[in-house]
């Protein structure tokens, strides 16, 4: 069995899905509304997924599935298997909770539109009735006190008359505050109206918390995924160990899930499986129509770390496909502050959760682990090309800060896929758009209009040769993936970078590396008032 979560799909996966897709245009060109509203819906953007396996005679079967829901009839479709877990049934323990608790949410918004909003503005009105009037006597006492004041400065007051002054500010401070108490006896009834309701839109809201926080829970311990070994096992029990500790939203209804369970029930053993996005993308992701992609970490692998026991699974590809020839790194410059380092693609720039070598730990056994290595920016495993290393806290806060406020100026050099002139895009110009990390599918980023940090990239295409456009880009930030966001995304550029194998279009055939190179990097550095630029040559 492939692993899922890295892998190139075999052929049989791949006929198996021009077969659905020509199945869909079939369905799309039948003129029947209710499939054209299906084919709306999916080419919207759905992730769809194939699964070949083998029965006890060893003959093989494909499987079909679409993650999530689909149109009003939800799980069922034809041609693709159902849930891992069906509870949408109209009549079941599910439905019946959640159409409760929808009785709850128009029960509270309805109180909050009425008995509880007219209790609010009542108790308003008569507070900015009580403060008016408290104002207004205020007003009027100052203006005794003034004229008062005033008479005292003509130096013609007897004692008498200053007596009086004296009991006039007396009943003026008492007459205030019995003018308080008795205003704040009338608004009494109202505050203690609204006390009221408040404390019942509060128990109305927590009960529905409990009873939504109940029917979670209901859900996650019934929701059971079978593995190969034909165990059960909840959803609740999945993510215990995990750092999510609940299950998000969607949890076991990936395509991967479905496919899987719908296996394990027909009791045949699966071979291999893909999953491949259709459609146009969606909330800021980058997706390429009729591309493979491998599960999603957040939500699939906890899941099918339980689902896949008891298969023989592929190792991970791994990451040392891409590395350059000859794969140390060369240091092209070196001081007593920093040193410049030339990347090869396929190393990581620090260590990682795994063992794999990284340029820190390299630089570190070579410098000793006394000059304090540290890297002052990062470039992803499959980018090639200049890194700036530092020796010592000062100098590595000082090129952090430089970073920072943009005082490093970086070029690099990329190859696309496609031919930006046949696509009519401008030869040079600015991409600024903003990107979020994808919690459920990390390290994945998006595009975030609403939480995603400033991201703004310029470029030049210098060429194109046999359909891809030879690139350089000038990044103004530094986030995550940024180039090959800004690259791939249908927002920015649309053509993602050639070997990308997260954003872009290495789904079928040899695995290239990812076509994006630090070619240059340009700063004055305050320690000796140098200016120095550093170039590496491109190697693709």
């Amino acid at each position: 069995m492939n692993n899922p979560f890295d892998y190139t799909p075999d052929d049989a996966c791949n006929a198996a899905f021009r077969t659905l897709t020509d199945r869909l245009q079939k369905l799309k060109d039948s003129g029947c509304a209710e499939d054209a509203a299906l084919i709306r819906e999916i080419e919207a953007g759905k992730m769809l997924g194939v699964l070949v396996a083998e029965d006890a005679g060893g003959t093989r079967h494909t499987l079909y599935a679409f993650s999530g829901q689909l149109g009003d009839r939800g799980f069922y479709h034809e041609g693709f298997v159902g849930p891992a877990f069906d509870y949408l049934s109209p009549d079941g323990y599910f439905k019946t909770r959640e159409a409760d608790i929808s009785r709850q949410n128009v029960e509270i918004a309805l109180f909050e539109k009425g008995a509880y909003a007219v209790a609010k503005s009542e108790c308003e009105r008569a507070t900015k009735r009580m403060e008016a009037a408290v104002s207004d006597y205020r007003e009027r006492c100052r203006i005794s006190k003034a004229e008062r004041e005033a008479r005292r400065q003509s130096g013609t007051v007897d004692e008498a008359e200053l007596a009086a002054m004296i009991r006039q500010s007396q009943f003026e401070k008492a007459e205030l505050h019995r003018l308080k108490k008795r205003l704040a006896a009338e608004v009494g009834p109202s505050e203690e109206r609204l006390k009221d309701a408040r404390a019942r839109l509060e128990g109305m809201k927590a009960k529905r918390r409990r009873d939504s926080e109940a029917l979670q829970q209901w859900l996650f311990s019934n929701f059971r995924l079978l593995n190969a070994r034909s165990e059960s096992k909840s959803l609740s029990d999945i993510f215990a160990d995990t750092p999510l500790r609940i299950p998000p939203s969607g949890a076991g209804e990936c395509c991967a899930p479905k496919l899987l369970q719908a296996a394990y029930l027909r009791g045949w053993r699966p071979v291999s499986m893909a999953e491949y996005w259709y459609g146009e993308p969606k909330g800021g992701e980058v997706r390429i129509h009729g591309m493979h992609y491998p599960a999603c970490r957040g939500k699939c692998l906890p899941v099918l770390g339980w689902m896949l026991q008891g298969l023989d699974v592929e190792p991970p590809l791994g990451d040392d496909s891409f590395a350059e020839s000859g794969g140390d790194p060369r240091i092209l410059f070196e001081n007593e502050w920093f040193c410049v380092v030339d990347k090869p693609s396929g190393m990581l720039s620090v260590p990682g959760k795994g063992g794999a070598d990284s340029v820190e730990r390299w630089l570190t056994d070579r410098y000793g682990a006394d000059r304090k290595v540290r890297m002052a920016h990062r470039l992803d495993q499959d980018t090639s090309g200049l890194l700036i290393a530092t020796f010592g806290d000062d100098a590595y806060k000082l090129m952090q800060s430089f970073f920072a406020t943009r005082k490093v100026s970086k070029t690099y050099v990329a190859v696309l896929e496609g031919d930006y002139e046949s696509l009519g895009l401008p030869r040079s110009g600015r991409i600024g758009l903003p990107l979020a990390p994808d919690w459920l599918d990390r390290p994945r980023q998006r595009v975030d209009h609403a939480e995603g940090k400033e991201a703004t990239t310029d470029y030049e295409f210098t060429g194109v040769s046999e359909g891809r456009s030879r690139i350089v880009f000038r990044p103004l930030t530094g986030r995550t993936h940024q180039l090959r966001v800004h690259a791939a995304s249908a927002a920015g550029l649309g053509l993602p970078i050639v070997g990308d194998r997260l954003y872009g279009r290495s789904g079928t055939g040899m695995r290239e590396r990812l076509h994006l190179h630090a070619h240059r990097v340009e700063f004055t550095f305050p320690a000796d008032g140098q200016h120095y630029s550093f170039e590496s040559p491109v190697p693709f």
